[in-house]
C-alpha cells in the first residue's frame, strides 16, 4: 500500500518502505505524538525517534529484534513518557540535543550537537540543532542516496507552519534555523515526518515562508 502518513492513536502503523531503510510510523498517547521506528534493510537495525507515550504499543512495534537507539527530539514531556520502560526493556543507546538533554529524565548517552551524525546500521542521520521551540530541540536527515531527503523535525516545523514558540525571538531563532538549514539546503521533494499529525513536503511549505514571518507564529 502507498505510504500517507496519517495514522490514529490506536490505529496500526503506517509503513514508508525506501530501499535502505523502512520508516514505521505510529501516534500515541493524549497528545496525538508521533514515534518513528526506522529498519536499516541491510542490517536490521532499528532506531526509534521519540519514546511518546504507550510503551506497549512502541515496544510492539519494535518487535523481538529491539532497537539499538532511541532519539528524543527535545525535552517537551509529551515526546519522553515511555522513554525509561522503552530504554528499560531495550537497553537502548539514548540521544538528545546537547542544550535539552537536563530537561529529560533519563539520562542522555550521547549529547547531540548540529551536524553531529546518528547511525542506524548502514543510515546515517544528521542532526540539525534547530533554536526556538526549545534551546535544544533537533531535527534528523536522512539524505537517501536512491532519491529525495527526509527529515524528522519533532516539533519544529508542522504542515502549516513553524512549531510553537513563546517570544518574538525565540520565532525568530526558529525560523532562521529551518530557512539556513533545512528549507535553504533541500529540494521541495524533502518528506518532512514531524512529532504531531500529518506529514508534508518542502515543496508544500515553502511559498507560505513570508506568511510564517508576517503573522509571527
Amino acid at each position: 500500500m502507498t505510504y500517507s502518513g496519517a495514522v490514529k492513536v490506536g490505529g496500526p502503523a503506517d509503513v514508508h518502505e525506501l530501499r535502505d531503510l523502512m520508516i514505521s510510523k505510529v501516534a500515541v498517547g493524549p497528545m496525538d505524538n508521533n514515534a518513528y521506528l526506522l529498519r536499516c534493510r541491510a542490517t536490521d537495525e532499528q532506531l526509534l525517534i521519540d519514546a511518546a507515550n504507550d510503551a506497549g504499543t512502541l515496544l510492539t512495534l519494535i518487535g523481538d529484534d529491539g532497537i539499538a537507539s532511541v532519539v528524543t527530539t527535545h525535552q517537551h514531556g509529551d515526546h519522553w513518557q515511555a522513554l525509561a520502560e522503552v530504554v528499560a526493556a531495550t537497553g537502548a543507546r539514548t540521544y538528545a540535543g546537547r542544550d535539552d538533554a537536563e530537561g529529560i529524565p533519563v539520562a542522555t548517552d550521547v549529547p547531540v550537537g548540529d551536524g553531529d551524525v546518528i547511525r542506524v546500521g548502514r543510515v546515517e542521520l544528521t542532526a540539525r540543532h534547530l533554536v526556538g521551540h526549545t534551546p535544544g530541540s533537533i531535527a534528523l536527515v536522512y539524505d537517501d542516496p536512491h532519491g529525495h531527503p527526509h527529515v524528522f523535525t519533532g516539533d519544529c516545523l508542522f504542515p502549516g507552519g513553524p512549531g510553537r514558540t513563546t517570544r518574538p525571538e525565540e520565532f525568530n531563532s526558529l525560523m532562521d534555523g529551518l530557512e539556513t538549514k533545512v528549507f535553504d539546503v533541500l529540494p521541495d521533494e524533502t518528506w518532512i515526518y514531524p512529532g504531531h499529525g500529518n506529514d508534508t513536503t518542502l515543496g508544500t511549505e515553502r511559498p507560505h515562508l513570508a506568511e510564517w514571518r508576517a503573522r509571527g507564529w
